[in-house]
C-alpha cells in the first residue's frame, strides 16, 4: 500500500473512532478503539513498542513508547487534549529519529 493511501486509511480510522465516542476519554481508550478499527480495516500495526536510547554504546530502556506503529511505517501518538502543543510535534520527531523511520513531510 502507498504512504498516501495508508495514512488516508489511518486517518479516516481515527476519524471513525472520534465520531463514535467523541471527546473527554482516556488516551489508552482512544488506543484501543483505534487498533480496533485499524483490525477492521486489515491495516497491520503493533502498540506500545519501546523505543530504547543508546547512550556510550549502550541500549537503555527509558521507558519511551511508540502508542501504535502501522505497518512499519507509520507512528501514533495518541493524545487527548484541548490542543496540540509543540511539545508534542517534537517528542513525534525524536521517535521518528530514534526509530530510523522516515519522515514523511506534506
Amino acid at each position: 500500500m502507498d504512504i498516501n493511501d495508508l495514512t488516508g486509511e489511518v486517518i479516516r480510522a481515527a476519524i471513525e473512532v472520534h465520531k463514535n465516542l467523541g471527546p473527554g476519554l482516556l488516551e489508552s481508550t482512544y488506543e484501543q478503539c483505534l487498533c480496533r478499527e485499524l483490525e477492521l480495516r486489515r491495516l497491520p500495526f503493533e502498540r506500545q513498542i519501546g523505543i530504547p536510547i543508546e547512550y556510550k554504546g549502550v541500549k537503555l530502556d527509558c521507558g519511551y513508547r511508540i502508542d501504535v506503529l502501522v505497518a512499519k511505517e507509520v507512528i501514533l501518538e495518541i493524545k487527548s487534549c484541548e490542543c496540540l502543543l509543540p511539545i508534542h510535534e517534537a517528542q513525534l520527531l525524536t521517535y521518528l529519529k530514534l526509530t530510523g523511520i522516515k519522515v514523511w513531510v506534506y
